[in-house]
């Protein structure tokens, strides 16, 4: 159970290789020792991943999990439960890919889909039926500022993330009245082996930043928060921009 100032117990990270996940489940550790499970497909980066954790305290298990295969998803949450309640959960899974050849390559831009959305979504309504019969619990679903108005530099990824980020803004009023709350959590770039090789935009992170604004909207109980707060009034500019003076600004 998730204590009095909001620290818990036990977390799921679905991307269990996610630096920024990774960050999270560190910044719950500075505080108390925790029971991790990481969920994600067999490698020696889980593998690094699980030692790192427990290099801090954490007593790790993994559950092999495949975004892709949205059949085996309820199993894949029926393992990750096994070893008693979740108390939060980070959904922290995608793909990036190049942003000119994914739209333009068939099977790739499927790909992209399925994982940033159509796995998103798969793994949210497994989840929420755990977590609506545990009774309680949080979710920290990784969305991303592409998602807020989504730019002809990176469509396709951002046209996945406008919806997984409206899938769990909606699951988190659905799942309200059971006493489960979902933060939605809003990066721009952020250093991280994802962006590793692109040019470095404006109000970059590292994910032990965003990780920092994470767990404060979670313990917080926000629905929504963005990393760094400042792109909340850029996007909010940039929103109501015309389109014909959007698609030609420089980014």
């Amino acid at each position: 159970m998730i204590d009095a100032v909001g620290n818990p117990q036990s977390l799921l990270l679905l991307g269990g290789t996610s630096d920024i996940a990774l960050a999270i489940a560190e910044q719950y550790l500075t505080e108390r020792p925790l029971r991790v499970v990481l969920a994600a497909r067999p490698s020696a980066r889980l593998e690094a991943a699980a030692q790192r954790l427990k290099d801090k305290g954490a007593e790790v298990s993994t559950v092999d999990f495949d975004a892709k295969d949205t059949a085996s998803h309820p199993a894949v949450l029926d393992k990750a439960f096994e070893g008693g309640d979740i108390d939060i959960t980070v959904v922290a899974f995608g793909l990036l890919g190049d942003p000119e050849e994914v739209w333009q390559d068939h099977a790739k831009a499927v790909e992209l889909a399925t994982v940033n959305y159509t796995a998103a979504v798969s793994v949210g309504v497994a989840l929420a039926a755990k977590l609506k019969t545990q009774g309680h619990g949080k979710v920290i679903a990784l969305s991303s500022v592409a998602g807020e108005r989504v730019r002809r530099s990176n469509f396709v990824y951002g046209s996945t993330k406008a919806g997984f980020d409206g899938f769990y803004l909606g699951l988190g009023e659905a799942l309200a009245p059971s006493g489960v709350r979902v933060t939605v959590v809003r990066p721009g770039h952020v250093k991280t082996k994802m962006t590793e090789g692109l040019k470095e935009a404006p109000l970059a992170q590292t994910a032990e930043q965003v990780a920092e604004i994470a767990v404060s909207a979670a313990r917080a109980g926000k629905e929504l928060v963005w990393a760094p707060g400042a792109f909340r009034l850029v996007m909010s500019v940039l929103r109501h921009v015309p389109r014909p003076i959007f698609r030609k600004l420089p980014f």
